[in-house]
């Protein structure tokens, strides 16, 4: 099974919407081409730039009729109610009416979190929604599973954006650490590629397809983005 795994379009409304908006159509077209074609594509959180309800339709238009199925996650750039009028029910969201979801493929299951914290740039799974990753995990032991969420679990270097990571990142690898079967860990929220071991697993983070992040190593300044190429991962 391949996995096309995408992070932080933020495509927004307004004069500067063209150039997030473009760079998510050129990385879908890089996909298409690809032999043998991906099985899905997981985009993992920020799609939109200030959760504008006006966006959502846009990337709904940028993505409807693509021809692999496309499975999104809320970052905390995110509107979950603006997300769930545009896609819920979609198979975008796993056909349900929630933004944190299931998909099963015969080769792999792929499991999507929610870890927006409102009124906080940081993430949180919170203990119920770990309780039901830990459930969900334990239903499909025999097959691989891919767990998907926004906020990285581990500081990763930058110490601006570790300073907004995820806050119960231990409790998750608690989690992850129980089931074998975690094949990745695919995060997003720092415009850089990142592979780090995670829990038994690999926590990796997808690039931007917007702009990546300034590599600030030395203080809690904001990095700085950057309009160096767009990418994406494929696992």
């Amino acid at each position: 099974m391949f996995i096309a795994h995408l992070s932080d379009p933020h495509i927004r409304t307004g004069p500067l919407a063209g150039e997030p908006a473009a760079n998510l159509h050129h990385v879908l077209a890089r996909i298409l081409v690809l032999q043998p074609r991906p099985d899905c594509v997981v985009i993992t959180g920020d799609l939109c730039e200030y959760g504008h309800p006006g966006a959502y339709p846009d990337l709904r238009t940028l993505t409807e009729g693509f021809p692999i199925p496309i499975h999104l996650a809320a970052g905390n750039h995110d509107d979950p109610e603006a997300l769930l009028t545009t896609f819920g029910g979609s198979p975008f969201l796993g056909g349900t009416a929630a933004t944190r979801y299931r998909v099963d493929y015969p080769a792999a299951s792929i499991i999507v979190l929610d870890s927006r914290r409102s009124g906080s740039p940081a993430g949180l799974l919170g203990d119920e929604q770990l309780a039901w990753l830990d459930g969900t995990l334990a239903r499909r032991a025999d097959v691989p599973a891919f767990v998907c969420l926004h906020h990285p679990p581990v500081p990763i270097g930058i110490p601006f954006l570790d300073g907004m990571r995820l806050d119960d990142g231990a409790a998750l690898a608690e989690v992850i650490s129980r089931h074998r079967h975690v094949a990745r860990v695919l995060a997003g929220h720092v415009h850089r590629v990142i592979f780090v071991p995670f829990a038994g697993t690999t926590l990796t983070i997808a690039p931007s397809t917007y702009r990546q992040s300034a590599l600030r190593l030395h203080d809690a300044q904001p990095p700085g983005y950057l309009a160096e190429p767009t990418g994406y991962l494929l696992h």
